[in-house]
């Protein structure tokens, strides 16, 4: 008997967390927007670490320009005055430049 009651007691805690777990995914899903660039756009990068000399340092480096759109939201990009950046970036660590 006390088995059974602790079955349904772990059934309701199992079910209230799969609720919970939902909600949240829902609301984190809800405010996150897809960042999808084009050839040709203007963007900022995220600096690196050791390219920022202190706090105030800025943390977006650019602009930047798309050349190509590769898979998954991996983009590679390019100096305004055409120099090739040997890495690709993903759309996490870019923003749109605005001028």
């Amino acid at each position: 008997m006390n088995l059974d009651l602790l079955d349904e007691v772990q059934e309701k805690a199992r079910v209230s967390a799969e609720a919970v777990k939902r909600r949240v995914e829902h609301r984190h899903n809800s405010k996150v927007r897809p960042r999808q660039f084009q050839e040709g756009n203007l963007v900022m990068r995220k600096a690196y670490q050791h390219e920022m000399e202190n706090k105030l340092s800025p943390k977006w480096t650019g602009p930047f320009r798309v050349v190509e759109t590769l898979e998954n939201g991996a983009y590679r990009l390019e100096t305004l005055d055409g120099g090739a950046i040997p890495i690709t970036w993903n759309a996490t660590h870019l923003k749109f430049y605005f001028s």
